[in-house]
């Protein structure tokens, strides 16, 4: 029987792309948002979690030590650009979001010298003359704020990929499931911790902001779950391509549901990451299909 790939790839898309809608909705400080979606995405894990608890023993002390690590890195990466939606629009944060396989190609060539070439170079390149563009339009807006938001955006990617290299290169041989419910749990863990620290009340949100922070646990969620189901007949490269679309349909959902404006610059500045994003995740295709 031939799998719905096409309408699975297309639900995760419009799933994950109302994760910065919620954001935007919730009047709750950053690293609460964040520190309640990972607390109660570790809630809905818990039914495969009890039925996997005996691979919980199996793991090392240099295991639960990168786990908590990645945890940290994840925590570091929801705080930053949940911040950043909140100062910036939901176009130029998920648009320099989308810059994540180009940062974790040059993260990996530093950290782990893995070999690139003038062709890969390119395509970072335009993604970056892209990700100016949008910055440029966002002065336009005569806001430091917005400016502000963008940078978080962009350090919440180099946050992201500090968790995914972790993970891909230390737990290898941990279950996914296990992986996400120990990051996720460390993640809650992490932000529970600095907003005790930093005075930020944990308590006292009204229904509507509860929510939201099950909506946020929710609909990434099923993002996630469902690529994980895709990549038992699609390749990564296929998955990954999907990255393209949030940037789209969050902005879409913005301009209808928040009324966020949109100037043309920010619009060919999009386009050109997009392009540069699309260029670079097809010409590693190509790279891993000749190895």
């Amino acid at each position: 029987m031939k799998k719905p790939v096409g309408l699975l790839l297309t639900i995760s898309i419009i799933a994950i792309s109302f994760a910065a809608i919620f954001v935007k909705w919730s009047e709750a400080p950053s690293t609460v948002i964040s520190m309640y979606r990972m607390f109660l995405a570790c809630i809905l894990l818990l039914p495969i979690i009890i039925m996997k608890r005996k691979e919980f023993v199996k793991l090392t002390k240099k295991e639960w030590l990168f786990l908590f690590v990645a945890g940290v890195f994840l925590a570091l990466h929801f705080a930053l650009w949940f911040e950043s939606l909140k100062l910036t629009t939901v176009a130029s944060s998920t648009i320099i979001l989308s810059l994540q396989p180009i940062i974790a190609l040059i993260g990996g060539y530093f950290l782990f010298k893995e070999r690139t070439n003038v062709l890969t170079l390119l395509t970072i390149g335009i993604s970056m003359i892209g990700v100016v563009m949008v910055g440029w339009g966002d002065f336009a807006l005569n806001s430091k704020s917005v400016i502000i938001g963008d940078i978080l955006s962009f350090l919440s990617v180099i946050a992201v990929v500090g968790y995914l290299l972790i993970g891909q290169n230390n737990v290898k041989k941990i279950s996914h499931w296990i992986y996400s419910f120990c990051v996720f749990f460390f993640a809650a863990i992490s932000l529970a911790i600095y907003n005790l620290l930093a005075g930020i009340p944990i308590g006292g949100y009204d229904t509507r902001e509860w929510g939201i922070f099950l909506l946020l646990a929710i609909f990434p969620t099923i993002a996630h779950v469902i690529y994980n189901y895709l990549l038992n007949y699609v390749n990564t490269t296929t998955v990954s391509m999907s990255i393209l679309g949030e940037p789209i349909g969050a902005t879409i959902l913005a301009i209808i549901l928040l009324g966020e404006r949109v100037i043309a610059l920010q619009i060919i500045g999009g386009l050109i990451v997009l392009l540069g994003v699309f260029l670079f995740l097809m010409l590693q295709r190509k790279i891993t299909v000749e190895e």
